[in-house]
């Protein structure tokens, strides 16, 4: 039987991935998905770097997603790992269609820690940039107008926040 945290992550996990696909469907905001984060998380993201805090989540997902919803862009979920507060998932990054349909697409990994109350502290996100790039050229995609770049030197700190740095040494506290 899995441990009691380890079944909370996973459903706090669900949870997150089915807003995120309501989100795909136009129906949520992204920044809605911050409500998933304690006030002093971080977010780890490839184009993006660091981003800490709550609220500061909050604002990267809306400035980070503009222009690319809407657009044929999803990330469905595939498979997920829970580990004591870890959490892996592996998941696809579609970037839109090909004329006979088939998506575009780009797998990714995300990990995360998981500190109770249907919150996340830490997520890491995994997605190799080259290919999004050759995929997006290869699609011929054009940003449109509400498209914000990613900053051009981005903190690349993946560690742990601080108060919660234990989860790495004792995943099961």
């Amino acid at each position: 039987m899995a441990d009691p945290i380890e079944n909370e992550a996973a459903a706090t996990y669900e949870r997150f991935v089915a807003q995120r696909d309501e989100i795909d469907a136009g129906t949520r905001m992204w920044s809605s998905l911050a409500d998933f984060f304690c006030t002093d998380a971080v977010y780890c993201d490839p184009g993006w770097g660091r981003i800490e805090g709550r609220e500061a989540i909050r604002e990267f997902f809306e400035r980070s997603m503009a222009g690319l919803t809407g657009h044929g862009w999803s990330s469905p979920e595939n498979w997920t790992m829970v580990d004591g507060h870890r959490l892996i998932s592996q998941w696809d990054q579609i970037l839109g269609h090909r004329e006979d349909g088939s998506p575009w697409v780009v797998p990714g990994l995300s990990i995360l820690y998981y500190v109770g109350d249907g919150q996340f502290c830490y997520s890491h996100d995994m997605l190799n940039m080259t290919h999004i790039g050759q995929v997006m050229r290869a699609m011929e995609w054009r940003p449109p107008p509400e498209f914000n770049a990613p900053p051009r030197d981005p903190n690349r700190d993946v560690s742990l926040p601080a108060a919660w740095a234990h989860l790495a040494e004792n995943p099961n506290p």
